[in-house]
């Protein structure tokens, strides 16, 4: 895992300007993403930076990597990711004459857009198995291409300007460039205060993320996006006993691909049904013991208190699954003094490089983060589980599934009344939203086979579409930044591309065929559990209870509601802001509004609404 960022200004020659100060600036900037080693490149009207997190072949695979024809630069990448079948790749191409200076799965990407991209860079992608964002720039053409994998799990934004555009792994790299300015306007407002993930706005004006599945080609005729992958109608025809069987191969085939590193591995486990199937199954395939992390806080087990989203602690659960696999477990506890650390959330926003926060689950999950480092540097993760086998309590509320929104949305109301209703008038958030989903409700295939005429099946396919694709973006972006600020490679293998394939395509009835959440990955991991966790019900990542939190965060948010001259003080209603206080069921917006101040101040940010 890596950091990349980089221009195109078709109008210079960057080797004869000040271009490399500017390039070390962005470079910099992705310093914890990249501990182990930094490149840039410049040519033309080209420069591209490199921070090396070495994962695969730690003494080779340097970047910027280049092929060379003829004795000189073809083709020039700046990478980050892993390509999981890169093994397999590379046997392909070394039987077609391609010639290896390194074992990276970096120079396999590069020998891969040679052979099947000349023609259409599409073909080439789509041999990839991974998750990985990266920049080619092709001398000849004098064409670069910016690509992010099918899921969107490494993030990579840009920034078109007159003469050409600015890209980057973070928002912090563009933003360290001259040309890039800090500016929120009403779409990038919405934007953040609605809880749907669209690739297409940030919470800067003009700064857009490469969507999932897409390549982004820039020549001096313009930007064109182009899609190399999509959700389709599989026309699935396997039967419950097939479609399980079918799950278990690919689940154990990814497992398997995902623990080549010539790093330590560990996983990450909560006790639930997706980490413990992962942490099982990494220790089935490993050739060292696993190494596995919880994360617990001061007196949670003692003093619990169930919820609709989280009814049993998960503490017993991991430990019974540690010593059915025999990982060598460990668990991190946090405090509350800990959680509100202003350090910690100054460190997490400006990993975030946006206002997106869930209060103290990203400063738990960051601290997690922090002790693992010490020990691994690649970790195993169950992001899309969830989203991909209907996992969520949303899944099963017919309330939610029958509501013509986001079945996730229900902040909005809280929003609307916390802002200036000038403001909040101007902003029509609940209008936006709408829009929103009815785009995203577009974009969703269409049901074929005996399961269309059911309008249950057809419900639920827009509703498994909405969360792949508007909803697990956002923990994913999360999961990554989080962990690359300190320099720690998360792995999502229920993110592989067949198994999204597969499960997507298979009917809502097999989803759920044994009545309960998630029943095909439940059944096609039961036999590696612990009963006590195969029959669990879901349970969210946990949430602080120690009311000492809470009271502190409600002094912070008093104060800034008291605070006149905050950044954040012209949008909001003071009023309908301390209402906020009088529930705990409000905390999440509360520790948003907390957030999008720091955003505005620390980075300077201009509104322009």
């Amino acid at each position: 895992m890596c950091g990349i960022c980089g221009w195109i200004d078709f109008d210079r020659d960057l080797r004869v300007s000040d271009a490399q100060w500017e390039l070390a600036a962005m470079t910099a900037t992705m310093a914890t993403r990249g501990p182990d080693d930094e490149g840039t490149w410049i040519d033309g009207p080209v420069a591209l930076g490199h921070r090396r997190l070495a994962i695969i072949d730690v003494q080779g695979g340097r970047q910027p990597m280049t092929l060379q024809e003829d004795g000189r630069p073809a083709l020039v990448l700046v990478y980050t990711g892993e390509t999981y079948n890169y093994r397999d790749l590379r046997q392909r191409l070394l039987a077609m004459g391609h010639r290896f200076d390194t074992s990276s799965d970096t120079e396999v990407v590069l020998h891969a857009h040679r052979e099947w991209g000349h023609r259409d860079p599409r073909t080439a992608v789509s041999e990839l198995n991974g998750m990985f964002a990266y920049a080619l720039w092709d001398i000849a053409k004098r064409e670069l291409l910016l690509i992010r994998d099918r899921l969107g799990i490494k993030p990579l934004y840009y920034y078109p300007t007159q003469r050409g555009i600015l890209f980057g792994s973070e928002p912090k790299a563009i933003l360290a460039h001259g040309l890039a300015e800090r500016v929120m306007d009403a779409e990038g407002l919405r934007h953040t205060l609605c809880s749907v993930g669209n690739p297409d706005i940030t919470a800067f004006r003009g700064m857009r993320e490469v969507r999932p599945g897409h390549i982004v080609r820039v020549t001096r005729n313009g930007i064109q996006q182009m899609r190399y992958w999509q959700l389709t109608d599989s026309g699935h025809t396997d039967d419950v006993p097939t479609t399980v069987r079918r799950v278990r191969d690919l689940l154990e085939d990814t497992i398997q691909r995902q623990l080549i590193a010539d790093v330590p591995l560990c996983t990450l486990l909560s006790g639930g049904l997706d980490s413990s199937a992962l942490t099982a199954l990494a220790a089935r395939f490993s050739d060292v013991r696993v190494r596995s992390f919880a994360v617990d806080f001061v007196g949670y087990s003692d003093n619990f208190t169930p919820g609709p989203m989280c009814a049993t602690p998960d503490g017993p659960y991991a430990q019974e699954v540690a010593n059915l696999a025999d990982t060598d477990h460990a668990d991190i506890t946090l405090s509350a003094d800990e959680l509100m650390d202003s350090n910690v959330r100054s460190s997490i926003l400006h990993a975030h490089d946006l206002p997106f926060t869930m209060g103290d689950i990203d400063s738990s999950l960051y601290l997690l983060f922090r002790a693992i480092r010490q020990h691994s540097t690649v970790v195993l993760s169950g992001e899309a589980a969830d989203e991909l086998f209907g996992g969520y309590s949303w899944f099963h509320d017919p309330a939610r599934i029958q509501a013509d929104t986001f079945p996730w949305s229900s902040s909005v109301d809280i929003a609307w009344q916390s802002l200036d209703p000038d403001l909040a008038q101007k902003l029509d958030l609940p209008g936006y939203l709408d829009g929103q989903y009815r785009g995203a409700l577009a974009e969703v295939p269409a049901l074929t086979g005996p399961a269309s005429a059911d309008p249950q099946e057809r419900r639920m396919r827009e509703v498994c579409y909405l969360f792949l694709t508007r909803y697990l973006p956002r923990l994913l972006n999360r999961k990554d930044r989080l962990s690359m600020a300190l320099g720690l490679e998360v792995r999502v293998p229920y993110c592989d591309h067949r198994l999204v394939e597969y499960v997507f395509g298979s009917p809502w009835a097999h989803k759920t065929f044994d009545g309960r959440e998630k029943s095909l990955l439940r059944a096609a991991t039961a036999d590696l559990l612990p009963t006590s966790v195969v029959q669990r019900v879901k349970s969210m990542y946990p949430s602080i209870q120690d009311p000492t939190y809470y009271r502190m965060l409600r002094t912070r948010f008093t104060t800034l509601l008291n605070d006149r001259n905050a950044s954040v003080a012209p949008l909001l209603s003071v009023e309908g802001s301390r209402a906020l206080l009088n529930t705990t069921k409000n905390v999440t917006w509360v520790q948003h509004i907390l957030t999008l101040q720091d955003f505005l101040s620390d980075y300077n940010v201009r509104l322009t609404i």
